[in-house]
């Protein structure tokens, strides 16, 4: 069962007793670690999402620090925004803003007929 913002109990109780607080992103979402480290395991760490549960919403440098690829936090040390680099967007499948191509079963299921460059397979 799902705690305040989608966060489960669990998530929110391991906070409580366990997290340090390391960092928030712009879209207030609370990242943290284990306050003690356990000798010859990787350090643990994990997100407390504002809003709704959606990881489409968590920064390239909290994931790459999530994962264990960064060993410094964002807040420590940032990283530079490719040029190329938008606002990332929700999930849609499932919605009805979702996208559905020509010929989708949800669009009554007709395609454009083939062209001659096509011919289907019959078994002999």
């Amino acid at each position: 069962m799902g705690g305040p913002n989608g966060n489960s109990f669990f998530t929110l109780l391991t906070t409580w007793l366990r997290g340090e607080l390391v960092g928030e992103d712009d879209y207030g979402n609370r990242y943290y670690r284990s306050r003690r480290a356990r000798p010859g395991r990787r350090e643990q760490r994990w997100v407390v999402y504002s809003g709704e549960a959606e990881p489409t919403r968590v920064p390239p440098g909290w994931v790459g620090w999530l994962h264990g690829r960064l060993a410094a936090p964002p807040t420590e040390q940032p990283l530079p925004a490719p040029r190329f680099e938008r606002e990332p967007l929700p999930n849609l499948t499932g919605t009805t803003q979702a996208y559905l191509p020509p010929g989708a079963v949800q669009r009554g299921g007709r395609r454009a007929r083939a062209t001659g460059d096509y011919e289907a397979w019959r078994p002999d």
